[in-house]
């Protein structure tokens, strides 16, 4: 699988059954070195009035279960969430 056929994909928590975000072109980790991917990098954004307020949730890779056509379902355990 190629970085560009991730960008897009909807990211669901299968424990909350909750949608955390959208994955962008530049929303990962990677190391440098042997070229894995790490983690994914979610954008927090919450809008209040017209303020943008957010940060990231960072995902480490084994955290993720599957990798689908239209989303990347992910497993936190609970001690880690």
């Amino acid at each position: 699988m190629r970085l560009s056929e991730l960008s897009g994909k909807e990211i669901v928590d299968v424990k909350q059954a909750e949608r955390l975000g959208v994955l962008g072109q530049t929303d990962l980790e990677i190391n440098v070195s042997n070229g894995q991917i790490q983690a994914l990098l979610i954008p927090s954004l919450k809008w209040f009035g017209f303020r943008k307020q957010g940060g990231e949730v960072r995902v480490p890779w084994r955290h993720i279960k599957k990798i689908g056509n239209d989303m990347i379902i992910i497993d936190i355990p609970d001690e880690e969430s």
